[in-house]
């Protein structure tokens, strides 16, 4: 069971990842819109992607790693690199939660934030991927 829940577990954090590199890219072509319809649509776009896919893998991946520890907490909560790596996983929440705080910011038109702040603002979750996909594979720690 437990290589079966590990399976889902990649595959939610995959999507919810994918969403997390998706959704600033939107608020990037978003705050750069002048026209209505692509406003709206670009409102659209990031309203779906939060709801259908965000919030579904983000939840699948913490359920799927709860589930994980449960197996075998003697195996992941007493290591340091899995304390790291949870610690990470909750900043990751903050961010997705930031995430859903310019979304409605931008859907209500009142973002006072530029294109070139949201180019930054994307590549948060690569740092959050490496560091991440290290601990859990090296194990430095």
């Amino acid at each position: 069971m437990y290589k079966w829940v590990l399976a889902f577990h990649i595959i939610a954090v995959i999507c919810w990842f994918a969403a997390l590199f998706y959704l600033p890219r939107l608020f990037v072509y978003h705050s750069m819109s002048e026209d209505s319809i692509s406003i709206e649509r670009f409102k659209l776009m990031e309203r779906k992607l939060y709801r259908g896919i965000a919030n579904p893998s983000m939840i699948a991946t913490v359920v799927l790693g709860v589930w994980l520890v449960s197996m075998a907490p003697e195996a992941y909560l007493s290591q340091t690199w899995f304390q790291i790596k949870a610690f990470l996983v909750l900043l990751l929440i903050g961010y997705h939660y930031l995430c859903l705080a310019n979304m409605k910011q931008l859907a209500e038109d009142r973002s006072t934030r530029s294109h070139v702040y949201f180019r930054f603002f994307n590549e948060i979750p690569v740092i959050f991927l490496l560091a991440i996909v290290i601990l859990v594979v090296v194990q430095p720690f």
